[in-house]
């Protein structure tokens, strides 16, 4: 009897071990950092497909959609801070409910628009300094098996896919390197858009290669963010592989292990 008893308290010390490790990493994932794996290329050369990294979930406050399932009992957001132009942010899309990663362009009261693939803002033209040529092989990439738009093409899979790059200085003076194939596709001349208050408006380094906010949320773009869809901002690569599984070692990018997010 007594053995019986022994062997049911150890199997409730395991259920009750189990239900903490859940507990914790559940508040872990909910208050401080979501995990996050890039699936596409929208924000190459910063981030690459198969980069994985912790969304600081501190950065901004906490909404509904900090929670998984959008679950969590807050309307609005509570402790909340403003973002700064050029963070690389994840948010919520409002129509569909994924998880998107782009930065941070506009902030509530300014005019944004693209004319000839060049960012404008409040009037005035964002400098981009030319920085060589992103280069990559033409061959499907990540679980997805996406393969690379490139600037050089037809190229056959296997061949350099090249891109050419650009420092981009926004307002404020904050740097990054954005990406372009030509100056006249879909996104690379705009109307003027002005951010509503309460709102942000974003665009992936792969200017050409990016669903955002030039985009209308019923074309299946972002368009205007309302702040409470803002999950975090992502400010550190941890790991990085550019095979289709995260298994196959020989894929991985030891460059890139706890890269700064730029």
């Amino acid at each position: 009897m007594a053995s019986t008893s022994k062997s049911e308290g150890g199997i409730m010390e395991t259920v009750k071990t189990v239900v903490y490790a859940l507990l914790i990493a559940g508040a872990f994932r909910t208050l401080l950092f979501q995990p996050f794996w890039i699936p596409s290329e929208s924000m190459k050369d910063t981030l690459l497909i198969g980069d994985f990294l912790f969304v600081n979930k501190m950065a901004y406050g906490y909404s509904r959609y900090s929670c998984p399932f959008a679950a969590c009992p807050i309307s609005g957001r509570i402790f909340a801070s403003e973002p700064e132009r050029g963070d690389v942010v994840v948010f919520r899309h409002p129509v569909n409910g994924s998880d998107f990663i782009k930065r941070l362009i506009g902030l509530p009261g300014d005019t944004i628009q693209m004319k000839n693939g060049v960012l404008w803002i409040n009037g005035q033209e964002v400098p981009q300094t030319p920085d060589g040529v992103f280069e990559e092989i033409k061959e499907p990439q990540g679980p997805m098996r996406n393969v690379p738009r490139c600037e050089n093409d037809p190229v056959g899979m296997g061949g350099i896919c090249t891109r050419s790059r650009s420092i981009e200085t926004l307002p404020g003076g904050r740097q990054h390197k954005v990406l372009n194939i030509d100056t006249n596709g879909a996104g690379d001349n705009t109307d003027v858009l002005t951010v509503p208050p309460g709102h942000y408006f974003f665009m992936g380094d792969n200017r050409d290669n990016s669903t955002d906010s030039r985009f209308s949320q019923a074309a299946g773009g972002v368009g205007m963010l309302s702040a409470e869809y803002l999950i975090g901002r992502a400010d550190r690569v941890i790991f990085s592989s550019a095979g289709a599984r995260i298994l196959y070692f020989w894929t991985w990018r030891s460059d890139r292990f706890f890269k700064a997010v730029e």
